[in-house]
């Protein structure tokens, strides 16, 4: 695999020199020569136009040798293409489609992978969400002290306390930014939705964060809609609770469940299964966005360009301490190395996004990442793992 060509604890540098003393040896590049013309590789190099057999020369070997040696010194100096031969290599070596944005601000190194298509963003859209709410904190529009009650239309299926919260209950939005983006809890993350209005909260990302980029993000409920009217248009007539009482069961069971829940025989769905029908439903663009486009989001957060100095510090802190992350980019990573992150994961989908080192602009690396195509979380875990140990490697997370 390529991912092993450089060993981690080798200085490549060395290793090509000592590649290039040992060829010179070889072909008396560097000292007197027996032959009476001079060193091999002093002499002048006159080539044929073509050989006896009308073919064009060959290179002579010597001179193909140095040429391979000093590609490979090109790479081991340049970080940023020796990330990439990684992650290339990662690409290959595991199950997942892969794409990669990796930014170092300082110098603005840049790797990009598969990045000229839009990726499904998860929950990672709750850093978006966070800002635009603290953004208006700061125009004076929104207390963060406010309280807001919990309705059981509220409760979402997936992680997170407030799901298991009373109705009725009141929590302040300081406090469901906390519970979004930690514990990327969507029952917090789709009372903050509803409280700023999707509409305004789309027309925000665009107009104060990144101009362009990102699809129309909604509720993690309404995604639950959209993705399984694609198996059948009467999902629409479901309760929340009834996407609660699917995880219940086995991704493989929820599907039958829903065909007994709309009563409709298997012939009547549009799509033969749960997969079949979320990737119709990725298709739509839906919650989606460029990974660079994330990245520029992302730069600004750290930089201090989208949020004062308390909420940029704030929402770092959250990132730093979500309860998330530790089997996936972080996995890899030289240990103790600072990570404000943020996951997201789908059916078939997941990402990893954030800031290596991101109190210190001068060091900070922004990575974007998100797999497609597994069957199993744990294939897209190891995917991110390997990526993590690529940046700490080739000097990213320095």
């Amino acid at each position: 695999m390529l991912i092993s060509r450089i060993p981690s604890r080798a200085n490549p540098r060395r290793a090509s020199s000592d590649s290039i003393r040992r060829l010179a040896d070889i072909f008396r590049i560097s000292g007197g020569s027996s032959d009476s013309r001079g060193p091999l590789l002093a002499r002048p190099v006159r080539f044929r136009q073509t050989s006896e057999n009308g073919r064009p020369p060959r290179t002579p070997p010597a001179i193909a040798l140095l040429c391979v040696l000093a590609a490979t010194t090109a790479v081991a100096d340049d970080p940023p293409a020796r990330l990439a031969e990684r992650i290339k290599g990662i690409d290959a070596g595991t199950s997942v489609n892969i794409g990669i944005h990796v930014r170092q601000l300082a110098g603005d190194k840049q790797v990009d992978h598969n990045t000229d298509q839009p990726w499904y963003l998860a929950s990672t859209i709750k850093v978006p969400l966070a800002v635009a709410v603290l953004q208006r904190a700061e125009s004076g529009d929104v207390e963060v002290s406010k309280e807001i009650e919990l309705r059981e239309t509220d409760w979402v299926d997936g992680t997170g306390e407030l799901l298991y919260a009373d109705p009725g209950s009141e929590h302040t939005i300081e406090e469901l930014i906390g519970h979004s983006l930690r514990d990327s809890d969507s029952t917090a993350t789709d009372m903050l939705i509803r409280y700023l209005g999707e509409d305004s909260f789309n027309d925000q990302i665009s107009e104060q964060m990144v101009s362009d980029g990102f699809g129309p993000i909604t509720t993690i409920l309404g995604v639950r809609y959209d993705a399984w009217s694609e198996v059948h248009a009467d999902a629409t007539e479901l309760t929340n609770m009834d996407f609660i009482e699917f995880k219940t069961v086995t991704s493989s069971q929820r599907y039958d469940m829903l065909l007994d829940k709309l009563d409709i025989e298997p012939d009547e769905a549009d799509a033969k299964s749960m997969e079949e029908g979320f990737e119709r439903y990725y298709e739509r663009g839906r919650n989606t966005g460029d990974l660079r486009a994330f990245a520029d989001l992302l730069e600004r957060l750290v930089r201090g360009r989208l949020l004062d100095e308390s909420h940029t510090d704030a929402i770092i802190e959250h990132m730093l301490s979500i309860s998330t992350g530790d089997e996936r980019i972080k996995a890899g990573l030289p240990p103790k190395t600072p990570f404000a992150q943020k996951t997201g994961t789908q059916v078939s989908r997941a990402c990893n996004v954030g800031v290596i080192h991101p109190r210190d602009p001068e060091r900070a690396t922004v990575v974007t990442a998100c797999v497609s195509g597994f069957d199993d979380i744990a294939e897209a875990q190891e995917a991110f793992r390997l990526l993590g140990e690529a940046l700490g490697q080739t000097g990213f997370a320095d």
